[in-house]
């Protein structure tokens, strides 16, 4: 399984930059349209993720669960696709790839690239490097009856910049070992499953 430590490992050695996340992205939080106006709910094709999806569909995501009509959307904008949302509030640090142009609950933080990182970013190196940022997210923690992430603490952190040949290349080792991982748990299951059976 991926996490925090594989990524570092990963990065060890690697000629690095680093700038802060406020620089590389656009953060904001989502939002839940009002559940009294049923208009906002009713035949919507605008995907709307919450903490549901992830657990039900994974972590690199192209479909929710739930969807929102557009008169609901605040400004008339959605995230952009290839965005990544991490919880924020309540569950800490569960982090998502969404693959669409979407909107989130107000549990996820969302981060889309500035248009100047886009062409030196890997969206999937971003996407895995969140691991460690989930990792970071349970550290600053407002404890309270609902636990948060302490915001200000977040906008402090510093994200890589490396050369994407080697962004590609840490990409292609994690997705190879995502692929051989998910092929093991299968096969394992199966094969719990026809012992289960005898």
């Amino acid at each position: 399984m991926i996490d925090a430590n594989t990524i570092k490992s990963l990065l060890k050695g690697v000629d690095v930059e680093w700038k802060k996340i406020t620089d590389i992205f656009n953060i904001k939080n989502g939002y839940t349209p009002s559940k009294t106006n049923t208009e906002f709910w009713t035949d919507g094709d605008i995907p709307w993720f919450r903490m549901e999806d992830i657990r039900e569909n994974g972590r690199i995501l192209n479909n929710s669960l739930q969807k929102i009509n557009k008169v609901a959307i605040k400004g008339g904008k959605l995230f952009p696709a290839n965005s990544i949302i991490i919880s924020t509030s309540a569950t800490i640090g569960e982090h998502a790839l969404i693959t669409i142009p979407y909107l989130s609950n107000q549990r996820f933080t969302n981060f889309s690239l500035k248009n100047e990182f886009k062409k030196i970013l890997n969206i999937k190196f971003v996407y895995y490097y969140f691991f460690i940022f989930s990792e970071n997210a349970k550290k600053i923690v407002n404890i309270s009856s609902l636990p948060s992430v302490q915001m200000t603490e977040l906008k402090k952190w510093n994200f890589p910049i490396l050369s994407l040949d080697v962004q590609n290349k840490i990409v292609n080792i994690l997705d190879t070992f995502t692929a051989l991982t998910t092929e093991l748990t299968i096969e394992l299951n199966a094969r719990l499953n026809q012992y289960n059976y005898y």
